[in-house]
């Protein structure tokens, strides 16, 4: 990435009868936005007109012809479509959810030949995107195919950062989804994102207990003591400073968490109830272990409020500047640690 010039954001524009295009306008009305970045939304230009209008948003748009001629200062649309769509606000639509596809591929493909330099997903429905074309779960693992690496969920603000063994997996699975090879996997991605993404030289990460009390020693099941601590004490050993597993009921009523960069859930609501209660409309979902940046908002659609102009706009700007900050601190780790072979050997 040339450092000379600002930060690209690639926007895909979610659910068109969601509050996506909403928080995305109303987040760059703020003409101060564009200091920090030079963003591009993936949809129609005639579309952002129509809700621009609806919304009464001052924001200043432009339709841009390619993304080697973007404008610093304003909304860059890049057309991803010419057809009129027709709004119903709150309401599932098959057509948004085909319209949040084609804006979703147009972005990823931006993000995969470096012309953006991360991708911010405005919220889609998991159940409208499903065609012959597109049968994945929602934004995760359709990036997982597209992007190298390894992704996992990593919901992140600025006093808490939560990753999840698992997360879309039925809670009768859970146990026999996480296996040793899988905790390593996870860990290790979470310790090398906060190195790498977040700044944190020696992270400290903790994990909750797959059990209630972490199994009490066998008497609520097995797991804890037969999978995830010898794992976790192997891991230790090998210089990774991770710790656990603590019972997951009074980990975050403690205050516990403050101890540590990352906590790490065996579950999905073991993780995400406690994360959006302490952090909700600041958190953000980030996509860590990709070679590409990807944030979102920690909300979905919010039918019950789309077109009303009620929307918050906090989450989609804290997920606009965490893309900033983390293609920032790759930049930087990638500088220290590059030829350190030979620095070393120079010296």
């Amino acid at each position: 990435m040339d450092t000379s010039k600002k930060i690209v954001i690639g926007i895909s524009i979610g659910d068109l009868n969601g509050i996506g295009s909403e928080i995305i306008l109303n987040t760059f009305a703020d003409a101060r936005m564009f200091d920090f970045c030079t963003p591009v939304v993936f949809a129609s230009y005639k579309t952002m007109q129509y809700l621009k209008k609806h919304f009464n948003a001052p924001t200043h748009i432009q339709r841009a012809d390619d993304l080697e001629n973007l404008r610093d200062n304003k909304l860059n649309v890049i057309e991803v479509w010419d057809e009129d769509f027709n709004f119903n606000f709150g309401q599932e639509d098959e057509k948004a959810g085909e319209l949040s596809i084609q804006s979703l591929r147009a972005a990823t493909l931006a993000l995969k030949e470096d012309k953006v330099d991360a991708l911010l997903t405005a919220p889609i429905n998991k159940s409208n995107i499903q065609s012959e074309n597109f049968s994945f779960p929602g934004h995760t693992d359709y990036l997982a195919q597209e992007l190298e690496g390894s992704p996992l969920m990593f919901m992140v603000s600025d006093n808490l950062k939560v990753g999840l063994l698992t997360d879309h997996v039925a809670v009768k699975d859970v146990a026999k989804t996480i296996t040793p090879t899988r905790i390593r996997s996870k860990i290790i991605t979470i310790n090398d994102s906060l190195k790498k993404d977040f700044g944190v030289r020696k992270p400290k990460i903790a994990v909750l207990g797959i059990n209630p009390h972490s199994g009490d020693n066998g008497v609520i099941g097995k797991e804890d003591d037969a999978v995830l601590k010898p794992t976790l004490q192997e891991m230790n050993d090998k210089g990774i400073l991770v710790y656990g597993p603590y019972a997951a009921d009074s980990f975050f009523g403690s205050d516990n968490y403050h101890q540590f960069d990352a906590i790490v859930a065996s579950y999905h609501d073991q993780g995400l109830i406690p994360f959006k209660t302490l952090t909700f409309g600041s958190g953000v979902n980030y996509t860590a272990g990709l070679n590409k940046v990807r944030t979102s908002p920690d909300h979905g659609t919010a039918y019950e409020i789309a077109g009303q102009g009620k929307a918050s706009i906090t989450s989609f700007k804290q997920a606009l500047f965490t893309a900033i900050e983390i293609v920032k601190h790759r930049e930087e780790y990638n500088e220290l640690t590059k030829d350190v072979l030979k620095k070393r050997r120079k010296i």
